[in-house]
């Protein structure tokens, strides 16, 4: 009999219609069988000897939630049985009323937690902490999609236990050490993160949209076009590259599309027309690799009037140093029209924006002069002894945010206040991030002769980590970004790198906030609330901010 080794993962929803994620101990038929009679089924497909199901579910009823069990050739895998969390549930949507709110958790950086009779070095992880408050009081408001930013899965920073297991398959003092080197140790890193028994349930329950950052490959990925010349030097680079990219897919990515833009995805039905899919996916990931342009990671989800656009800002990176983009020209293109689709004419098709991008787009105003400084330095802008020096600083410093390509974070402004003003402006614009380690809130404003000015409400809303850790060295940084005395200093690197100004200026309106925590939006009809919840020692999640947007 097939056993289920992974998942089940719940992922696209919407009123009709749900997919389900799970992989299989071997080659099976695996089926979602609803209470409400709702159902759906697919053969599995085989990367590198694992069986995996993207499961189709059709026949749900707008506004209704129904449980759900999982088969595998008929055998019932899930809910486990003896199981001490409620059954799983898919909850169909009517969102964007008073009495239909949607709520938006988010965040990024989710180290994946030791086992439950370990010392966490990391202190108590929010997901689980969200799985457990759920899990006990059922009635409790929950998230109607988990929005995870980056960093899913650590390939550059195992656990010990991981670790452990790496040195059993090979030996650590060759490269890449203790570092994963092919698909199969990127299969242990997702097995560490998701059996872990709360995120199981949790994501059993909650559909999730996810996009990957630097960590799901490797840390500063594609900072620069001499990291990637060095790092394709490197000799087991290109298959930790490639089992990054199709762990991603199969893991992530494909969970991220509607049904119908499965059915469309060439990729997809390559990897499911041959009885072993490995072949198709890793030419797949090496089209990825030497052709960024050919692949498109970023992908639209609309729910109700609220629409969320999630961006890769890793994959689609233009590096050369004269035309530095943090979107090759295909990504702007659809990025922008994905965010002026139907906002031609008033009311406009969403009263709320949200953005998702690993990686801040509006940062403390030192962070972002200096990486808006190191950036025109890496260029050359003061000849070769300083672009050598920027280069070294760059990737010491993790400079590769927005800020570190200036043509991209002032398009990014142009377009936001392009669809954020006019008779269909929307109520809120958010940019939702996370990659640094703490939360804040801050909100731009444009020059009252800017071509466009938004009359809605723009805020970049940051939360991370998930699960990590927050060193001293962060809290006292990014707090003296913020500070009079650091934008003073910005304003030095700024002169010094003969930079233009940004077309903007933003301030800090909340925060930050240190520790492992959520975010959470709640979005009614025009309206949007704000919450952060971190988690606690004692294995709760403790609100720490709450606040109306709009």
């Amino acid at each position: 009999m097939a056993r289920l080794r992974l998942g089940p993962l719940l992922r696209y929803v919407d009123e009709e219609a749900a997919t389900v994620w799970v992989e299989a101990s071997r080659p099976c038929v695996a089926e979602v069988r609803c209470k409400d009679g709702a159902r759906g089924s697919a053969h599995t497909f085989q990367i590198d000897g694992h069986h995996y199901a993207l499961i189709p579910v059709t026949g749900l009823t707008p506004g209704t939630e129904t449980s759900y069990e999982v088969t595998l050739d008929g055998g019932r895998v899930w809910p486990e049985a003896g199981s001490r969390f409620p059954d799983s549930t898919i909850r169909t949507p009517q969102h964007g009323t008073p009495d239909n709110p949607l709520r938006v958790a988010f965040g990024s950086c989710r180290w994946a937690a030791p086992p439950a009779d370990e010392h966490d070095p990391v202190g108590p992880d929010a997901l689980d902490t969200l799985a457990a408050r759920l899990a006990a009081h059922p009635d409790t408001e929950r998230p109607d999609i988990l929005v995870l930013l980056g960093d899913q899965v650590y390939a550059d920073e195992t656990s010990p236990a991981t670790q452990q297991w790496l040195a059993r398959r090979r030996d650590l003092r060759e490269e890449p050490g203790n570092q994963v080197a092919d698909y199969q140790e990127y299969t242990r890193l997702y097995y560490e993160s998701w059996l872990d028994p709360e995120i199981r349930w949790l994501l059993s329950t909650v559909p999730s949209a996810m996009i990957f950052d630097d960590h799901d490959l490797i840390d500063d990925w594609n900072t620069s076009e001499a990291w990637l010349a060095d790092m394709r030097a490197t000799p087991w680079w290109r298959e930790r590259l490639l089992s990054g990219l199709m762990s991603y897919w199969v893991h992530q990515h494909i969970g991220n599309l509607s049904p119908t833009a499965l059915a469309a995805d060439a990729v997809y039905e390559a990897v499911r027309a041959t009885p072993d899919g490995t072949d198709a996916l890793r030419a797949f990931a090496a089209r990825a690799d030497t052709d960024p342009a050919s692949v498109q990671w970023s992908y639209r989800r609309d729910f109700g009037r609220v629409r969320l656009l999630m961006v890769d800002s890793r994959a689609a990176r233009v590096l050369d140093e004269q035309h530095r983009s943090m979107l090759h020209p295909d990504a702007e293109r659809w990025l922008r029209e994905q965010v002026l689709d139907g906002q031609d004419a008033a009311p406009g098709a969403y009263d709320h924006l949200l953005i998702g991008t690993s990686l801040p787009w509006l940062l403390p105003h030192l962070i972002h002069d200096a990486e808006g400084w190191n950036a025109a330095m890496s260029r050359g802008e003061r000849g070769a002894r300083w672009a050598l020096r920027g280069e070294k600083l760059r990737r010491r410093a993790d400079l590769e945010h927005w800020a570190a390509f200036p043509a991209s974070f002032d398009a990014l402004a142009d377009l936001i206040a392009e669809a954020g003003s006019g008779p269909a402006a929307p109520a809120t614009i958010a940019v939702l991030s996370g990659d640094v380690h703490h939360a804040y809130v801050a909100e731009p404003a444009w020059p009252a002769d800017a071509p466009a000015v938004p009359a809605a409400r723009v805020l970049q809303l940051t939360c991370s980590p998930v699960h990590n850790s927050v060193p001293a060295s962060i809290r006292v940084g990014f707090r003296f970004g913020w500070s009079r005395t650091g934008r003073a200093l910005g304003r030095r690197f700024a002169r010094h790198a003969r930079a233009a100004a940004p077309r903007i200026n933003w301030r800090k309106t909340g925060g930050p906030w240190f520790g492992n925590q959520l975010m959470t939006l709640t979005l009614r009809g025009r309206r949007a609330d704000l919450t952060l919840d971190q988690a606690t020692q004692k294995g709760d999640l403790a609100r720490v901010e709450r606040r109306t947007l709009s």
